[in-house]
């Protein structure tokens, strides 16, 4: 005879099963003094305003456009042809967005710094969130609203690849220009760049050459359905054709404004200019090939004739590293009218570009400090310098 009844059996197999329960649940869900809370934003849509008071909601998943190259390749001008669009704002360059995407890129890239943030509880997933933020607030609110933002700083293609996993819908477009134009109108225009030495024509070129690898590669990583290279030369000789192909890749509808940018500065509603930018002088004209070959002669002769071992990007490229002049096409019609008439019409547009400037606001330039031996100022000069370094600006 055993020990225990049937039902006596049962009651204690389904004790036994209880309690096995209860501790599965106490196992997968612990109990501790830990916070449960999970940390979101207050409003998750945000908005801007445009001139009669319409809110534009603005968020990561805005198909924001990021126009990028080397500066002197015709971002400028892209801007603005695409600034003309009634749907589009870009805007100035900011300045501070390829310096926050340096920062991060210092960032992730010092081990030290990065244990010691992470240590901290501020992880690649926190910084990412955060910068993303930033460059949002920054393309949004710059500018007047409109229904697709645009930001135009030159070296921001240098993270399209991260650029287009922060924001998923967004479309890059990189501006491709001869890198000899491109080095000589930074010499002679005395544009400064981190780590350029403008005294040399061929230390330039060499930066040229590393700083385009960099970028084509990224917007080849990218993907032609979201990064599109647009070569200045066939812009500025072919605006139309090319217009045509960059409204359809950015998914806008067709508007001829975008062939008359001109007309469209410092209205409202159309295009803003900065008095600072190098560029601003030659795009309040309408597309013409005036720049296309100004380098040609300029360049030392020993630098010319080893210009595919300094630049072997004009040939990946596809510019002839040894054509001098190289021919970079035959413009359209309009295209000529339009550089015929700024070369025989030069006291117009210097007036018109003295009309245009004296509107523009005036740019307060700091005087500079009394020298301080502080170290906390050596301390910050430094790491300014290395985060202009790293983002390609001084």
């Amino acid at each position: 005879m055993g020990l225990f009844r049937p039902s006596t059996k049962r009651k204690l197999l389904l004790a036994g099963m209880l309690l096995l329960f209860f501790y599965a649940v106490y196992v997968m869900v612990p109990c501790d003094d830990k916070s449960k809370y999970v940390m979101v934003p207050k409003e998750k849509t945000r908005y801007i305003y445009g001139d009669k008071n319409l809110a534009i909601p603005y968020g990561d998943d805005m198909e924001i456009i990021f126009i990028g190259g080397m500066p002197r390749s015709g971002t400028t001008l892209m801007r603005v042809m695409l600034d003309a669009h009634p749907d589009v704002r870009c805007g100035e360059e900011t300045r501070v967005i390829p310096r926050i995407l340096g920062m991060r890129t210092q960032w992730e890239r010092a081990p030290v710094e990065k244990k010691r943030l992470e240590a901290a509880g501020v992880t690649g997933e926190v910084l990412d969130s955060a910068v993303r933020a930033f460059i949002l607030e920054i393309v949004a609110k710059h500018g007047e609203a409109a229904p697709r933002l645009c930001n135009k700083d030159p070296f921001t293609l240098k993270s399209a690849i991260y650029l287009s996993q922060q924001f998923p819908r967004s479309k890059f477009i990189l501006m491709i220009r001869d890198g000899r134009a491109v080095v000589h109108s930074i010499i002679t225009r005395k544009v400064t760049i981190s780590g350029f030495d403008l005294k040399s024509y061929r230390a330039c070129l060499q930066k040229w050459n590393v700083a385009m690898e960099t970028m084509y590669s990224q917007c080849l990583r990218v993907g032609s359905d979201r990064c599109m290279p647009v070569y200045y030369e066939q812009l500025a000789l072919h605006p139309r054709e090319w217009m045509l192909k960059i409204v359809k890749f950015l998914d806008l509808p067709w508007n001829e404004t975008v062939l008359h940018h001109e007309d469209y500065i410092g209205e409202k509603g159309g295009i803003s200019l900065s008095r600072v930018e190098k560029s601003t002088d030659q795009v309040i004209k309408p597309v013409n090939i005036e720049a296309l070959s100004k380098w040609v002669g300029q360049i030392p002769e020993e630098v010319v004739n080893d210009m595919h071992a300094i630049a072997p990007m004009l040939m990946t490229l596809g510019y002839d590293p040894h054509a001098n002049p190289p021919n970079y096409g035959k413009p359209d019609p309009e295209v000529a009218d339009n550089t015929l008439h700024i070369r025989t019409n030069s006291e117009f547009w210097k007036q018109k570009e003295k009309d245009i400037f004296d509107k523009l606001p005036e740019v307060a330039v700091p005087v500079r400090a009394k020298a301080e031996p502080a170290q906390a100022h050596r301390e910050m000069d430094k790491s300014v310098g290395s985060m202009n370094k790293s983002s390609g600006l001084r």
